[in-house]
């Protein structure tokens, strides 16, 4: 039997959170709405690399969407929905 769409992108979404960083992100982006990269790295106490390749992950995978004001990037949850399927 093949999956459904929507399970084919449930399956799709959880593989790509599949990170406690990842997971850790949009936990705090379900709570915050929205937060810069230098407020995700103090409040998760990760280097600023390591984190930025995970939003970056999360972000290519349709995950997260970002604005830019000046030097910070503001990151938030693409859709809500993604807390439900996690």
């Amino acid at each position: 039997r093949v999956p459904s769409v929507k399970l084919e992108k449930a399956a799709n979404i959880l593989k790509a959170v599949a990170h406690p960083i990842r997971l850790a992100v949009i936990d705090l982006l379900e709570q915050r709405e929205e937060l810069n990269v230098g407020e995700l790295q103090l409040i998760l106490k990760v280097e600023q690399a390591l984190l930025s390749h995970h939003l970056i992950h999360l972000k290519d995978k349709g995950l997260l969407s970002c604005r830019r004001d000046g030097k910070n990037i503001y990151y938030r949850l693409a859709d809500q929905h993604i807390t439900g399927i996690i």
